[in-house]
Parts: C-alpha cells; structure tokens; sequence
C-alpha cells in the first residue's frame, strides 16, 4: 500500500513552503536542486529543510490536508511544528 505524506519545509529566507508527496526523503532532494522537478517557489529559496510531515494512506486525505495547511497563519504552522517537535523529544526520552 502506497503511503501519502504531506510536509513542511522550511526555507533559507525563513518561510515556509507546503506539499505532499509518497517519499519525502526524495521530494526534499528534488527541492533542494537534486534531480529535476522540484517547486518555483523553493529554486530561489534553497537549501530547505523539513520541519514537518504527516503520513496517510489515502491520496485524497493527503490532499485535503495540504489544503488545510496551506490556509493556517505561519503563526498556526509554527505551532503545530513546536508541537510536532515537542512530542517528537518526549518520545525519544
């Protein structure tokens, strides 16, 4: 079964871009100039790093869920990345 992630990336001039994408490992590479493709809105923005991302088995829940984090505030999405982060240190404790 195919999984569906959807991220955030993190770019040098400090915005942040969403998207989604079956391997994020790659997708990170391609927006940071490794292989073709990658978005317009990264080339200039370069190197990025992935703050975040979240997994489903569904395409379209994938989707919809890009969508819903593309409308939040940057203050919306830097509080569910500190969140993401938070629970990602009490994990590894």
């Amino acid at each position: 079964m195919e999984r569906y992630y959807v991220y955030i990336l993190r770019c040098a001039d400090n915005t942040l871009y969403t998207g989604y994408t079956t391997d994020v490992a790659k997708r990170v590479r391609v927006h940071n100039g490794e292989g073709q493709g990658g978005a317009k809105y990264t080339r200039s923005r370069r190197p990025v790093s992935l703050v975040y991302f979240e997994e489903y088995d569904d395409m379209h829940a994938a989707r919809v869920r890009e969508c819903a984090i593309k409308r939040l505030t940057r203050a919306e999405k830097e509080s569910l990345i500190a969140a993401a982060k938070a629970e990602e240190k009490s994990i590894g404790k």
